[in-house]
């Protein structure tokens, strides 16, 4: 059947990704793959039995010609589609939309105003990657908040407003990890958006503390029909996403809402997932890359 090229996409500042992706390359090999890293924008990348988008953490600042890039790789996962829907976060209202509890969001597009909350809130920009450009504001604090906001849609980006979540700084947020739309393994992330927190070298992505935890029953329901709805979105079977990753958080009644639904280029936290989950990533992309 011969050795399929599979290539991990990178970017310029991260091109073999931050760490998180070794143990994948080995469990690729282990199945007779050529595996390999290659940057974003790259042309050998159309040869390649398959490319999967992993550390792309900046396309942000080069959407269009990201999406471009993305177009142009035929044998592409997620596929451009998924990407050119998730890395605009006004998804989130589609989700909405179709019954998907998410974390109560006003979208402000560029030269639009917003009335405050009256709470804690957060700014974060509709194009954005790795936290940079979200902001937490305390309640009434509408002068920075202007600021911010404007300064976001001078870049030419719009942005979401929601209400701080207080649970995530006692329970953090819930990652579940789906690998070909069954579910891989989960671990919990801890608040990013508080004072002291900072990028790390590479400067695109936010610093994170990771924890092992074992989902509640109601969470993995959540995700799993946060990933149904998304597979309906964008008329696909849930298997057709290599990997998704859902972030969940609990409302001050307990109930569980979206933050965010990972579908591009999310950390898969292989550290919890272990050998077994880069194990049935590495299967599920080797078929791709034969089929």
């Amino acid at each position: 059947m011969g050795s399929p090229t599979v290539l991990l996409a990178g970017c310029a500042a991260l091109p073999r990704g931050d760490g998180d992706e070794d143990v994948l390359l080995a469990a690729l090999a282990d199945l007779g793959c050529t595996a390999d890293w290659v940057v974003w924008g790259e042309p050998r990348a159309r040869e390649a039995d398959l490319v999967i988008l992993r550390a792309t953490w900046d396309y942000d600042s080069r959407r269009d010609e990201f999406l471009d890039w993305c177009e142009s790789v035929p044998r592409l996962r997620n596929d451009a589609a998924v990407a050119r829907w998730n890395t605009d976060k006004t998804y989130l209202l589609d989700m909405q939309a179709r019954g998907v509890a998410i974390v109560p969001t006003v979208l402000a597009e560029p030269g639009e105003q917003v009335e405050w909350p009256d709470t804690e809130f957060v700014i974060k920009p509709t194009v954005g990657a790795g936290s940079r450009g979200a902001q937490r504001f305390p309640a009434g604090t509408t002068r920075h908040a202007d600021e911010h906001l404007a300064a976001l849609h001078a870049r030419g980006t719009g942005a979401l407003i929601q209400p701080y979540q207080s649970t995530v700084d006692r329970h953090g947020e819930t990652a579940v990890v789906f690998i070909a739309g069954e579910l891989s393994h989960t671990y919990v992330k801890g608040p990013l958006l508080v004072p002291g927190s900072w990028l790390d070298s590479s400067g695109l992505f936010a610093t994170e503390t990771l924890m092992p935890v074992e989902a509640s029953p109601e969470v993995l329901r959540f995700a799993d029909k946060a990933l149904d709805v998304a597979a309906d979105v964008l008329s696909m079977d849930r298997a057709e996403f290599l990997y998704a990753r859902v972030d969940v958080v609990r409302s001050d009644a307990g109930e569980p809402l979206l933050l965010e639904l990972e579908l591009t280029e999310p950390s898969l936290g292989f550290a919890f997932g272990g050998r077994q989950a880069a194990d049935r990533l590495a299967k599920a992309a080797r078929e791709i890359a034969l089929s």
